[in-house]
């Protein structure tokens, strides 16, 4: 235990974690999953794709957005920018997002529908 405590203070003394930038960080993705959610949702209404198919689109785009956040945004060390690149930059805010998909998906399937 005693080792890894030290490969942590010196991992934390070579790339110091910042907690505003982390924070900010976090920020950043959670605007873009909640942006790319509502066009998820204007694209999902718009195809007119209804039940399953539907959030199947959505989950398939969160997964889309989530390997350019990871191959972009993070040039594939997410560790240097999250606390917890699994949560933060994969799953998170996936649900939040659900949200908006849904509300801009019925109201542009109702749009193109009527």
């Amino acid at each position: 235990m005693a080792a890894s405590a030290m490969l942590d203070e010196r991992e934390l003394a070579i790339n110091p974690i910042v907690g505003t930038s982390v924070q900010h960080n976090t920020q950043v993705v959670s605007n873009i999953r909640n942006l790319t959610a509502s066009l998820f949702g204007v694209a999902a209404g718009t195809l007119g794709l209804e039940s399953y198919p539907g959030f199947i689109f959505y989950l398939v785009g969160s997964l889309f957005v989530s390997v350019l956040l990871f191959l972009l945004k993070t040039d594939g060390k997410p560790g240097m920018y999250f606390y917890r690149p699994l949560g933060e930059l994969w799953i998170g805010d996936v649900f939040g997002g659900a949200s908006g998909f849904v509300l801009t998906w019925t109201l542009f399937y109702g749009l193109v529908r009527a």
